[in-house]
């Protein structure tokens, strides 16, 4: 009969290593366990590319003989914050084999590890694509739901609290919230999702369950601005829109304020970089020597 393991929730990565580095000890393998959280139910199914034949009998390591390298740690941290559900019994089968296969730690086509390390990238571009996307609008929130704007309608001198909406793919706002924190240090801060929310007051880090999108402030005169500046900045003879979906890729546009004004930029390209070819050149500006002080000359002279 497996063995249920409970996790606090999906990115009890704590939970794990204490249960991983028990059932190592103990000699149970794999095959024999079923990882389970409180959010996502039973982490064991039906079959998926996680499954992996049953491991081979080998005799059990001695407690003291249980190490792991540094890289693995920071790869099992990074991996237990990816949403496939089979991420907890896809480390401990590393684990697992690390400690009865020595020649695994230098194979990089071992499917596994693979698996693992295309994991940890996904959790990463995740996380920079977070870092890069998220736009705060400014609440004051002396009236009922708060005021998105210009002005603030609260008490003289009283600072807004930023609010920003973001759809991550992969568990990554508790990863991610000390980076906010010491950017925004200044400034209070809430950072809204559908699956974890995260504030800060100025002087702690506060997380909560997610929310709706509908919870987000709508664009304040800020968007406008931000707007009018893209469109200033905008560079038609640069334009390559398969690497701007790739390092800005559509599932994250309708988040995005600028994202409406791609397409009439796009479209209007091809005619403003002819418009900017066929225009004569400015004339050029004199020349204007600059002139000494008169303190300079005479200390010259």
């Amino acid at each position: 009969m497996p063995q249920t393991i409970h996790l606090d929730g999906p990115t009890d990565i704590a939970g794990f290593k204490h249960a991983a580095r028990r059932l190592l000890v103990q000699g149970v393998p794999p095959e024999a366990l079923i990882w389970s959280c409180e959010d996502e139910g039973s982490l064991w199914g039906a079959e998926s590319e996680l499954d992996a034949p049953a491991a081979a009998e080998a005799p059990q390591p001695p407690a003291s003989l249980v190490r792991v390298p540094p890289a693995f740690v920071a790869l099992c941290e990074r991996v237990l914050l990816h949403r496939e559900p089979r991420r907890f019994a896809l480390m401990y089968r590393l684990l697992w084999r690390l400690t009865h296969e020595p020649r695994l730690r230098g194979d990089p086509l071992d499917p596994d590890w693979r698996l693992a390390e295309g994991m940890a990238r996904a959790v990463d571009r995740d996380i920079h694509k977070m870092r890069a996307f998220v736009r705060f609008t400014p609440v004051w929130e002396g009236e009922e739901g708060g005021q998105p704007g210009g002005q603030p309608g609260g008490q003289p001198g009283e600072e807004p609290r930023h609010i920003a909406w973001f759809e991550p793919q992969h568990h990554i706002v508790e990863a991610n919230a000390d980076f906010f924190r010491r950017r925004f240090a200044q400034m209070r801060w809430a950072l809204l999702t559908p699956e974890r929310c995260v504030e800060w007051d100025g002087r702690a880090l506060q997380f909560r369950p997610g929310a709706r999108r509908e919870d987000a402030p709508a664009p304040d005169a800020g968007a406008a601005l931000w707007l009018t500046y893209y469109q200033h900045i905008f560079n038609p003879a640069r334009l390559k829109l398969a690497q701007m979906r790739k390092e800005m890729p559509p599932r994250y546009w309708h988040n995005l304020p600028e994202a409406r004004l791609i397409t009439p930029l796009s479209q209007a390209a091809a005619a403003r970089s002819q418009g900017m070819v066929a225009a004569e050149p400015p004339a050029p500006r004199p020349y204007k020597p600059m002139q000494r002080g008169l303190g300079e000359g005479a200390a010259a002279g």
